[in-house]
């Protein structure tokens, strides 16, 4: 491939590689390479050396090729996503969903390349101004691995559509996808070297990348932890940031609400994707007047759902993407529950016996009687396991769900205006949903507050975080 990714010369004489296997199964996928700094390096001046001719094209070029690229990705989805579940588990269902949802991102910022971008300033006997924004130049992507193709299309998007050239790193347990549709876009005309990928871990690509002092700008999705990790190790160079960094999202259902309606919005905002997405619903807040009625009904769904290998196409969750994950849900559930800090509804264990002795399944989960200062309810839980608390009114809602340090999403359920009104005022979020969790179509800027991160994704306002401002002054 005319694309560098992780480069010829560096796979031949690197022999260090990272295996990719299924986590429902354990089965053996593929094998990439375990980047380096000097693959890092060698991806960054393969950018460099393509930065000059693709930020001369004109933005409806570089949009043609992403809505060629959109159109093979939506040729090759039933591959791409049966790929996409055995590296990362999700039930097909799911990664049909995210690959269309990538083509989607892709067509969509093919479809604003013809946007105005610049503005002109008439200073009257002062001059005149024309103020265009230009692309930074070699820009940096780690990508995680719960929503791996999503993820690539919100950073890939606008970050060749304003004329940069891109270094990606994805999840070292879920390359392969990103690396297929790398191609793709490749195959729709995309020149060499301004789309890079280098495979490895953070602790050896994503961190040679982060330091780099030719990368411009970072966007990162991943943990808090991280997330201050690549605001130190890049503060001696001034990058521009976007750290997503997850989030604990509240789910807030009033007594006017429509039940039937708000007990699906809560089994799929927190067991879709076995819960690991950022903006997952993490805390769920219910109203006195219908608590037993909704737990009622949000425990005969969460017992009836199908949990197996998502390659099977009845299956409502897969397993979680890791040994490690699996251990962090159990410890935490375990704990709780051992402090006194919750009762188990239903759940709490992981999944064993036959079809479930490989992979790393955890049984959907709802505890009830939280504690309030219990991890559950304070930490970013990421997997199948719902926090339930009661609140007797919407302060009581507000103040419980701006308890947390992050700031992603949180959503109301409710007939309301005003306290849609009052939600949207009052509760720390970067994004509130009315009757709705997860929805984040590519027209929508998404972000968040607080310790959830910086910046935004998404929308025609991502492009500004890709390119700066440069003014023209004419003194007549």
């Amino acid at each position: 491939m005319d694309m560098l990714i992780n480069g010829t010369a560096a796979i031949a004489a690197d022999e260090t590689w990272i295996e990719v296997a299924n986590p429902a199964t354990g089965e053996f996928i593929d094998r990439v390479p375990q980047g380096s700094k000097e693959d890092v390096n060698a991806a960054v001046e393969a950018a460099d050396t393509a930065f000059n001719a693709w930020s001369k094209k004109t933005a409806r070029d570089r949009g043609l090729i992403l809505y060629r690229a959109a159109e093979l990705v939506r040729r090759d989805y039933k591959s791409l996503a049966e790929l996409l579940t055995r590296e990362q588990g999700k039930p097909i269902r799911e990664s049909t969903d995210e690959v269309r949802g990538c083509a989607n991102i892709l067509e969509y910022y093919a479809s604003i390349a013809g946007q105005p971008d610049g503005e002109f300033i008439h200073l009257g006997k002062a001059g005149d101004c024309m103020v265009t924004r230009v692309p930074l130049g070699v820009c940096g992507a780690i990508i995680p691995w719960n929503m791996p193709v999503i993820i690539m299309g919100w950073k890939v998007g606008p970050a060749l559509l304003a004329g940069n050239t891109l270094v990606l790193k994805p999840a070292s347990t879920t390359p392969l996808t990103n690396l297929r549709i790398a191609g793709l876009i490749q195959d729709a005309g995309l020149p060499g070297g301004v789309l890079n990928i280098v495979t490895g871990t953070g602790e050896s690509a994503g961190a040679a990348l982060v330091k780099h002092p030719r990368v411009r700008k970072i966007s990162f999705t991943g943990n808090c932890e991280t997330g201050q990790r690549i605001r130190e190790m890049t503060r001696d160079h001034l990058k521009i940031l976007t750290l997503e960094l997850g989030g604990s999202d509240p789910m807030i259902v009033m007594a006017d609400a429509d039940i039937p309606k708000a007990v699906e919005g809560a089994l799929r905002g927190r067991f879709y994707n076995a819960g690991q997405i950022c903006t997952a619903v993490k805390r769920l807040y219910l109203h006195e007047k219908i608590a037993e009625e909704f737990m009622r009904l949000l425990t005969v769904k969460t017992e009836g759902l199908n949990v197996g290998n998502g390659l099977s196409h009845d299956m409502d969750m897969g397993p979680l993407n890791s040994r490690e994950q699996l251990g962090r849900i159990d410890t935490v559930v375990r704990e709780t529950t051992g402090r006194d800090e919750g009762t188990i509804l239903t759940g709490g264990c992981p999944l064993t016996g036959p079809g479930y002795e490989q992979g790393f399944f955890y049984k959907p989960t709802l505890i009830t009687d939280v504690a309030p200062d219990a991890a559950l309810l304070n930490n970013e839980i990421f997997g199948p396991v719902l926090p339930v608390v009661t609140v007797p009114d919407l302060d009581g809602a507000i103040h419980e769900a701006n308890r947390s340090k992050y700031g992603l999403g949180a959503s109301v359920w409710t007939k309301d205006l005003s306290t849609v009104k009052q939600v949207y005022q009052e509760v720390n979020a970067g994004i509130i949903w009315v009757n709705r969790h997860l929805t984040v179509p590519p027209e929508v800027p998404f972000g968040g507050t607080n310790e959830s991160g910086i910046g935004r994704e998404n929308g025609s306002k991502a492009l500004d975080s890709y390119t700066q401002s440069k003014t023209l002054f004419l003194g007549w």
